[in-house]
């Protein structure tokens, strides 16, 4: 059978995953009968919450007697080593682009990886039935872009498609719109090249994926780099470290549409999967047993971000979770790392781990992930990791666009200057103006909530790791101080009402509280104690309740990304199942002085 393997790349929300949806649609109708619900890669709890890619993943459709293989793929740089690893298993790249807001940074950073392996781009431009689609001259950008990262005449030489995702439809002319999306295909099977293959030489194919299955064990996914495997063979397994384990391909599986299906055999070119492969991990080789040879292994960006984790100690520590003791956090934490390719973990102290990732987004999703297991984990605040270059301190820095009403922008230029932002671009857009910074990537924790206050919730803000540079000094990011419970016991109405003119409140009358826990934000620079605990004394001469009814401000309701801005050097973000809780490091307010 011959083969088309392609990626489709892009910045968040341009339209991936529907385009995958519509591709799948349409190839389906042919008999396979499955019925495909939205944004149907998106298949993990996270990914449908939140409408964004985490994990790339990958189908199949048959088009013309071609097998084209999809690989979906993630828009935010915080998941860049999902997009790294499976660049290598495609011959040819789908570039979606929005119509109206052209390049955007994440559209940079996959592009880069893309033209580096020499990938042959298609630019879909999506989105062409918004009202203000600039279709054309976001072609021109993009070819701009492409050429400042090097691409080569080839592929600067890009077909073009135009297309609205949503409702299923791709065209190659603006002026001649089509109902489905034959001419997508059809310019796939043209211009994206088929894998050379040669399948008779030794079986070599190196695994990008892993996955589990409760009957079969692991599962390695990849692609067939050359010859050809057979239910029952044994092959060796190539481990990063030279050495070799003998083991047996129990069933291999090929895709289609949105399941596996298992078959006899499968060859060179196409992207597959491997039962009975054990102790398996990403990057590393499947190969003939007795012409073993390794592919190249897979290098991932190194992280900028890390956070120390570590099991819950506060009062209130077991009472939800199912797995409480650093035992539990360190053999989660090993799992993570075999198919998390850009996380690193650090045993700091036997209960206290250093976890690095590519930014905030990467590390929550790994928190929000492991509270829905049932961990109990605490965790400090995010930290820069620094770099020594020339016997002098550097930082990340970050590449951040800004689009928002020309009204409120003078603004945030203004805090963006006091975080020891600098300018690197404006452009009017009508009404909105999209400014570009250079910027320290610690001075961006926290900003998201302010960006969003100042701008009335009309901004959007996206921003991608642009390298080191020389450290920027100090930046004051959090302006208030908290308010720190220094009781235990329920929250009442009564006390919080008498503080409400303290500060915003995080919590409800009526939640639980204990000593050196954060019930809220102060409206001054200093941390405040509070008693949230008082309630209203009862008197001769009237009931505790005979008072005016309280009128309580609702309050600010934390997400989980939320606290990890919030937070500052003493204080910990608390996660358990049920509850996201902050707290002082100490937690007793004599010895916190």
């Amino acid at each position: 059978m011959e083969y088309r393997n392609i990626a489709i790349i892009a910045h968040v929300d341009h339209g991936k995953t529907t385009l995958v949806d519509a591709l799948l649609r349409q190839t389906l109708k042919l008999g396979h009968g499955e019925e495909i619900v939205e944004r149907a890669m998106d298949s993990n709890d996270l990914e449908k919450e939140r409408g964004i890619t985490i994990l790339a993943k990958n189908t199949a459709v048959e088009y013309n007697g071609v097998k084209i293989n999809i690989v979906d793929t993630p828009g935010h740089a915080d998941f860049g080593g999902e997009v790294e690893r499976v660049l290598g298993m495609v011959d040819g790249a789908l570039v979606l682009v929005d119509a109206a807001e052209g390049p955007m940074p994440q559209t940079r950073f996959v592009l880069r990886k893309a033209i580096e392996l020499g990938l042959k781009p298609i630019v879909v431009v999506n989105k062409i039935d918004r009202n203000d689609a600039r279709p054309e001259e976001v072609v021109n950008l993009t070819f701009d872009l492409m050429a400042e990262l090097g691409a080569n005449d080839d592929q600067l030489d890009f077909p073009i498609l135009y297309a609205i995702a949503r409702d299923g439809k791709a065209y190659k002319e603006l002026d001649k719109p089509q109902d489905d999306m034959h001419e997508l295909f059809d310019m796939v099977l043209e211009h994206i090249p088929a894998p050379s293959v040669d399948v008779d030489a030794p079986f070599q194919m190196l695994v990008t994926n892993l996955d589990y299955s409760e009957y079969l064990g692991r599962i390695v996914l990849g692609r067939v780099k050359r010859g050809t495997v057979k239910k029952g063979e044994f092959v060796q397994l190539m481990h990063k470290d030279g050495t070799m384990t003998k083991t047996r391909v129990v069933q291999p599986f090929t895709h289609m549409g949105l399941r596996r299906i298992e078959v006899d055999s499968v060859s060179a070119g196409d992207i597959v999967a491997l039962a009975g492969i054990e102790d398996a991990q990403i990057g590393e080789t499947v190969a003939d047993l007795a012409d073993p040879e390794a592919l190249p292994i897979i290098t991932v960006d190194e992280p900028t971000v890390s956070m120390i984790f570590q099991p819950n100690t506060s009062p209130f520590a077991g009472k939800d979770g199912k797995y409480v003791t650093s035992r539990h956090l360190n053999d989660r934490l090993k799992k993570e790392v075999m198919t998390n390719v850009s996380l690193k973990v650090e045993e700091i102290r036997p209960d206290e781990f250093k976890v690095s990732g590519r930014g905030e987004l990467h590390l929550s999703i790994l928190l929000e992930t492991m509270r829905r297991e049932g961990y109990e984990v605490q965790v400090g605040a995010p930290q820069v990791i620094i770099r020594e270059i020339d016997g002098e301190k550097h930082e990340p820095i970050e590449h951040l666009v800004l689009d928002m009403p020309e009204q409120l922008s003078s603004a945030v230029i203004g805090v963006l200057g006091s975080r020891k932002g600098q300018m690197v671009n404006m452009e009017p857009m009508g009404s909105r103006v999209r400014v570009e910074f250079k910027i320290p990537s610690r001075a961006l924790f926290g900003f998201r909530n302010q960006f969003l206050s100042m701008t009335q919730g009309e901004g959007i803000m996206s921003h991608i790791f642009d390298g080191y540079a020389p450290w920027a000094g100090e930046i004051k990011s959090r302006q208030n101080g908290s308010l720190v419970s220094m009781e235990d016991g329920p929250a009442f109405a009564y006390s919080i009402w008498k503080l409400q003119d303290r500060g915003n409140f995080f919590i409800d009358a009526g939640t639980e509280v204990y000593i050196g826990m954060i019930v809220g934000e102060n409206a001054r620079e200093q941390d405040m104690n509070v008693n949230v605990c008082k309630n209203k004394k009862l008197t001769n001469v009237r009931s505790s309740g005979a008072d005016d009814a309280l009128t309580l401000i609702p309050p600010r309701r934390l997400s989980l990304e939320d606290a990890l801005e919030y937070i500052s050097e003493d204080e910990l973000v608390e996660l358990t199942p049920q509850s996201i809780r902050l707290r002082k490091k100490i937690l007793n307010p004599s010895l916190r002085k």
